[in-house]
């Protein structure tokens, strides 16, 4: 799928995480605030995956109508966060709508998304921002006009708590670095480094590589070879092929890669592959095909291993929540920010890398949804 171009510069999402504890007046207020949107609302609280609530405290009980106005839904984590996101409205029967804008990579397009959904009285809108700060004038608008917005993973800038209800995604420097550390000590402290992103300029695989740099930073021995921030992948598997077969003409040895997602990673692997090279070390977020692929070629490959930490697709649920929350004047101190660990770690007997034969390739074991579900969304 083609992506067009951004035109805006990007904030870094790691600016997001200083926040503080926002109050006001019930929703409905229409006052431009998202800190009057909830008798008491938290932002920027840090905390784990099993602080997360049920859905149910949330709800309410007037009809809602809720969106999700994503960014790109071109490949398999976006389609499974859509099924997650909407598995969880339907925990509510009030809300009585359930929207879904797909903006295609698109940065206007995204900009009129918003629009459309603001003018068909749209309660809630949890968005993944590809676009950046270029979104942060819409997502203002929406919030002035009453709408409870939650941005998640990609950040549009702003000011959580005012611009609009909260912020959710993982501590994404620290995601980087621990991915980054692991990496380079499987590197054994020496070799070349690259940083695999998303569609490029977007503010989530700019935060993973700040958090790359500061690992890097610690080991002199360590060359990072994408000095001007991260490869564009597009997060599609075949684009990443594409472009790991010309990093390695281009670069020659490879040692290691971090990569912002696993389920594109498997095209950087086969392009390794494809060019008789040797695999690197490969860390990324967990993907049944790159747990798959590890088993496949540990034999042939000795030297090479994998470590992931979690797609937390499930993170798209706990923006619902906030927004639920906003809409109904009901507090909610789940965290804003979630502290990640390595899940998956093929030099660690106990973390060994997971492949389930029963599900497809694009199957992402930790998100959240259960086996059936996987298996009937990807049939």
């Amino acid at each position: 799928m083609a992506i067009k171009k951004r035109n805006a510069l990007v904030a870094l999402s790691a600016a997001l995480l200083l926040g503080g504890c926002a109050t006001g007046a019930p929703a409905g207020s229409g006052s431009g605030d998202a800190s009057n949107a909830a008798q008491q609302q938290k932002v920027g609280v840090v905390g784990t995956q099993d602080q997360i609530q049920d859905v149910k405290k949330f709800c309410g009980t007037k009809p809602l109508t809720v969106a999700f106005a994503d960014g790109f839904g071109g490949n398999s984590w976006r389609k499974i966060t859509r099924k997650l996101f909407e598995e969880e409205a339907a925990k509510c029967p009030n809300i009585t709508k359930v929207l879904y804008t797909d903006a295609q990579g698109d940065t206007q397009k995204a900009i009129s998304d918003l629009n459309s959904l603001v003018a068909q009285k749209v309660d809630v809108i949890v968005t993944f921002v590809d676009g950046g700060e270029a979104l942060l004038p819409t997502i203002k608008k929406a919030t002035a006009a009453g709408v409870k917005v939650v941005p998640f993973v990609g950040s549009p800038g702003g000011t959580p708590g005012k611009d609009y209800v909260d912020f959710v995604s993982e501590d994404i420097k620290t995601y980087g670095s621990a991915l980054a550390e692991w990496t380079v000590n499987a590197m054994h402290g020496k070799g070349n480094l690259v940083m695999l992103g998303g569609i490029a300029g977007n503010s989530y695989s700019q935060g993973v590589y700040q958090g790359v740099l500061d690992a890097v930073k610690k080991h002199p021995d360590v060359k990072l070879l994408n000095t001007d921030g991260p490869v564009a992948t597009d997060w599609e598997p075949g684009k990443t092929q594409q472009v790991v077969a010309g990093l390695i003409t281009k670069y020659g040895p490879i040692d290691g890669i971090v990569s912002d997602y696993g389920g594109g990673s498997v095209g950087g692997v086969r392009a390794f592959i494809a060019a008789g090279k040797p695999l690197p070390v490969w860390s990324a977020n967990d993907s049944n095909e790159f747990g798959c692929l590890w088993y496949q070629y540990k034999a042939s490959q000795p030297s090479y291993q994998i470590a992931t930490e979690s797609s937390r697709n499930w993170i798209v649920t706990v923006a619902l929540h906030k927004g639920l929350a906003a809409a109904n004047g009901i507090a909610d101190d789940e965290p804003s920010t979630y502290d990640l660990k390595i899940i998956e770690d093929s030099t660690d007997p106990a973390k060994q890398p997971k492949c389930e034969k029963s599900l497809p390739p694009d199957a992402i074991l930790s998100s959240g949804l259960s086996v059936s579900d996987l298996q009937a969304l990807f049939k």
